[in-house]
């Protein structure tokens, strides 16, 4: 029989869960998620593991109390993994002390994982220090479920004041602690979604927080936060401040190539939405890749146009008879990241174009003999033919061979549907290929990004784009994942 673990998921941005929630979900046989655990922390388990949501808005529950510690006793004595994962800590105000106990009851061995509860995540988010020595000695955590529980004569003194789940009762939660001698004047801050992109803050005064929250339209889940210390939050807010601060922004590119791009949106404020409409494959005939690599001695030079003609390249060749000390030829790469691919690699590379498109290449390699050379080039499947052409022009002999394939992913259409249905589109779009373009219009057409901005990674991409009928709002200078993102923040500034 193994354990079950709660494990706090913290308060939203899953990067503030801690380093065992994260080691826990990667051998997770079964996960158990709560409404507030971030979904993208999933994506930290197994494919084969087993994800049920479990969670609870107001009176819409998915499963009963009962039900949920039924199906982690069962799952721990069938002699599976089990990840409770709950939003913020698992024993603030998060019912982990009654899990626990039908655990202990039922003999089940368990674990508590603690993590970062809203109210810290909130407060840190929103420029709010819950303790400073300036304005407060005591701090107060209270729910405000049940209204009538609670001795607001007592509680509603405390210097600071953290109310969970009592935005629908805060207007005779504030009557009642005003009513005990608490000054109306006391400031106030209201957060919903705290840590997340679409974090909304509500400021006032303890007498006015009833109306701001009413005519803000803020719905759960929020805290508030009542005392001193919240005046702070304009002169040390940071999140909200952040360039790209509440921005939705799409990236289309390959879910195992996503997290780059993504997590560098999520650092600049914005709410990265990963809509992968290329998948990466093995080509489906493999036998000229195999025939290039047995004959690797006898090539002048290797090029590399992607990171991804590194991976698929080495994943042959490590399937074949042969290994690196097979290759001869200099190097070539296109970009910086292809570059550092090869570099890890510990291969030196030759040649690196100033610019990293094929036009550029062409002309570094101008200064080469190439009359009789032998160029070996891998790449997708389906590209353009200006390498090979010029390539041949200058008198090499060139082997153009599939080492990937570009394929739609079986979800995309699906996925995209998600996306562009709803009220509100996302703000920009990201494409880092003509190969994302093509795939994004097969499968969500070209009237889907009517009010979307987009942003390219490059000339290429934009020509291919254009050509669809497409406005480019941001193109990158330099054709990197840097460049994309500082043409977006440029958009900003115009």
């Amino acid at each position: 029989m193994n354990k079950v673990y709660l494990v706090g998921a913290g308060p939203g941005d899953p990067g503030l869960i801690t380093w065992k929630g994260r080691r826990l979900l990667g051998i997770a046989d079964s996960v158990l998620y709560d409404n507030l655990a971030n979904e993208r922390l999933l994506h930290l388990a197994s494919t084969s593991c087993e994800r049920i949501y479990v969670g609870k808005k107001k009176s819409v529950h998915a499963f009963s109390q009962d039900e949920i510690c039924s199906m982690m006793i069962d799952r721990a004595r069938r002699g599976l993994n089990v990840v409770r994962l709950k939003g913020g800590d698992p024993f603030i105000f998060g019912r982990g002390g009654e899990e626990v106990e039908a655990l202990v009851d039922a003999g089940v061995a368990f674990e508590v994982v603690p993590g970062v509860t809203s109210p810290l995540g909130i407060a840190a988010y929103s420029g709010i220090p819950l303790t400073h020595r300036a304005h407060n000695k005591v701090l107060t955590f209270v729910t405000g479920h049940d209204v009538n529980a609670v001795d607001w004569s007592k509680v509603g003194q405390t210097e600071t004041l953290v109310i969970f789940m009592g935005i629908f009762a805060i207007r005779e939660i504030a009557d009642q602690i005003m009513r005990h001698g608490r000054s109306g004047a006391t400031p106030a801050v209201a957060v919903r979604w705290g840590t997340r992109p679409d974090q909304e803050t509500v400021t006032a005064t303890l007498a006015t927080i009833a109306d701001r929250i009413e005519s803000s339209d803020l719905k759960p889940p929020a805290t508030v936060i009542i005392g001193e210390v919240t005046a702070l939050h304009e002169k040390l807010d940071w999140f909200e401040k952040l360039p790209l601060f509440g921005r939705k922004i799409v990236v289309t590119r390959a879910a195992d190539q996503a997290a780059e791009l993504s997590e560098r949106l999520f650092a600049l404020g914005a709410d990265a939405i990963e809509l992968p409409v290329i998948a990466l494959e093995a080509p489906a005939d493999p036998g000229p890749l195999d025939r290039a690599i047995d004959n690797l001695t006898n090539y002048d030079w290797l090029i590399f146009t992607s990171v991804n003609g590194v991976r698929f390249f080495l994943e042959r060749l490590d399937q074949s008879g042969h290994d690196l000390r097979s290759l001869k030829a200099r190097i070539c790469a296109i970009g910086p990241a292809t570059r550092n691919a090869v570099e890890d690699l510990h291969l030196k590379v030759d040649l690196m174009p100033d610019e990293y498109v094929a036009e550029s290449l062409i002309k570094g390699f101008a200064a080469e003999d190439l009359a009789g050379k032998r160029v070996l080039l891998p790449r997708a499947a389906v590209a353009r033919d200006v390498i090979p052409n010029e390539l041949k022009r200058l008198g090499a002999q060139v082997d153009v061979v599939e080492a990937y394939r570009n394929m739609v992913p079986p979800n995309a259409v699906a996925r995209a549907r998600e996306i562009f249905s709803s009220d509100e589109k996302p703000d920009w779009i990201t494409f880092t290929s003509s190969s994302t373009v093509k795939n994004f219009l097969a499968i969500a057409g070209r009237e889907t990004l009517e009010g979307v901005r987009i942003a390219s990674i490059g000339p290429v991409t934009s020509s291919t784009l254009c050509a669809h009928g497409l406005k480019v709002d941001a193109e990158a200078a330099q054709f990197t994942i840097d460049g994309l993102l500082d043409a977006i923040l440029m958009a900003y500034q115009i």
